[in-house]
This record gives C-alpha cells, structure tokens and sequence, in this order.
C-alpha cells in the first residue's frame, strides 16, 4: 500500500510544479511562459485541481485502509496511481498544445486512463466497503 503514498508525494509535487507555472504564467509574468509556453491558463488550473484530488484519494485511500485494519492489494495500489497521475496527464498536455483533443491517440488514452483509475478505486473501495460491513 506504500505505493498510495508515494504516487500521493510525487502529485504533491506535481501540485507545486503546476502552481508556480500558473504564478509564472499569470501572476508574476515571465515572457515567454504566458501565451507562449503556456496556452491555456484554465486547463493548466484543472490540471492542478486534478492532481490535488488524486493525492488526496491516494492519501484518504492509504489512511482508510490503515484504520480499518486492511490491506489495498498492490495492484490496485498501482492502478490508482498510474491514474492518479494519467488523468490530469491530459490537462497538462492540453495546457501546452490545445488543439491536441483532436487527435485519436489522445482519446484513447483519456479512455484507458479512465478505465484504469476506475478500476483501482472500484477494487479499493470494495474492500473498504466489505470490510464495513463485515465489521457491524
């Protein structure tokens, strides 16, 4: 289950990372990174949001599953966060090249980005879950 709280760390960072682009981008204007690097400034602010909440699943996940006395297979532990960090992936590519929507291989991706991330928290979530009410 430590891989919940590793994958939480590097979005932590990638929070961060996304936080001062947009400070750079927006607030404290460095030529070249407004319009020029950066595209669109409210996707490249999703991208943050996203990564905030899949740290936060990974971290509530890891935490839930410790009170509770249970273990998160590893596999799921890793499709989380493979899609902890795929999903807002497409933010942050669209962030940089909009007009990248249009192509297959993107929405292929976003589906099995979706999928997989689905997956984990399903599988993670039904353990929590039968682990309730095997309890009362």
């Amino acid at each position: 289950m430590e891989v919940l709280l590793g994958a939480a760390g590097g979005m932590i960072i990638a929070v961060l990372m996304m936080a001062w682009l947009g400070t750079f981008a927006r607030w404290f204007i460095v030529p070249g990174v407004d319009g020029g690097f950066v595209k669109d400034y409210g996707v490249l602010i999703k991208a943050h949001i996203d990564f905030v909440l899949m740290s936060l699943y990974c971290l509530g996940f890891y935490a839930a599953a410790k009170a509770a006395n249970v273990e998160i297979p590893v596999l799921a532990c890793w499709l989380i966060a493979i899609g902890g960090f795929t999903n807002p992936g497409v933010f942050v590519i669209a962030a940089f090249k909009p007009d990248f929507w249009q192509a297959l291989w993107v929405k292929v991706y976003t589906g099995l980005s979706f999928i997989v991330t689905t997956a984990g928290f399903i599988w993670a979530a039904s353990i929590l879950v039968g682990r309730a009410f095997s309890a009362a």
